[in-house]
């Protein structure tokens, strides 16, 4: 059997316009696009930050303290690398198990920061196409569930979202300074419950 040789072609990368693969876009699209990313890892933080405060501060009766600090600590760490809606289940336990909470409406937040999460996992993880004449984009994204997310997405969306998830974080944060205490990390007012060097 005799092989053929097909020829074969190459990408004329000196070519390629400038910012390629997102020349597409105007800069402000893209700064729109990492100030909302960057919002949405501000919240992970937040979220996490609020785990630790929500679960140290939960009362136990006394014969569970042992197996309630035994669980606290790999919860603490798998938070560290948990994706952003594992990290929204995780304080959904933590301020439903702890009973000086305050939250007016726990089911709506939770709610709320699950709806923002399809939202980043597509913004963050999509592949960006070239926008529509009214500068519309949808990213390529399909979860897990086999669902292809298909919302046009442009710098006001972008704008809405980022202020969107800003108003989460300040209402997670508010869950641990409604009891009293100083969010970890900040200065702001209230008891503080860690801070470097405390034993």
């Amino acid at each position: 059997m005799k092989s053929i040789k097909t020829a074969g072609y190459l990408i004329n990368r000196a070519g390629l316009p400038v910012h390629y693969p997102t020349h597409a876009h105007v800069a402000a699209f893209w700064e729109a696009l990492g100030r909302a990313i960057a919002t949405f890892g501000f919240l992970e933080e937040v979220l996490l930050k609020a785990v630790f405060a929500i679960t140290a501060t939960t009362q136990y009766d006394e014969e569970k303290i042992e197996d309630a600090y035994e669980a606290w600590i790999p919860t603490l760490t798998r938070s560290l690398s948990d994706p952003l809606g594992n990290l929204i289940d995780t304080y959904g336990k933590a301020v439903r198990n702890n009973s000086s909470a305050n939250t007016d409406d726990l089911e709506g937040l939770l709610d709320r920061l699950r709806k923002a999460c399809k939202i980043r996992n597509a913004i963050c993880h999509g592949s960006w196409r070239a926008p529509d004449f009214e500068g519309f984009s949808v990213p390529f994204y399909v979860n897990r569930q086999g669902h292809i997310f298909d919302t046009p997405i442009d710098l006001t969306f972008l704008a809405q979202t980022r202020t969107a998830v800003s108003e989460l974080s300040c209402s997670v944060i508010e869950t641990v300074t409604r009891m009293g205490w100083q969010f970890p990390g900040s200065n702001g007012p209230g008891r503080v419950l860690w801070q470097k060097g405390m034993e």
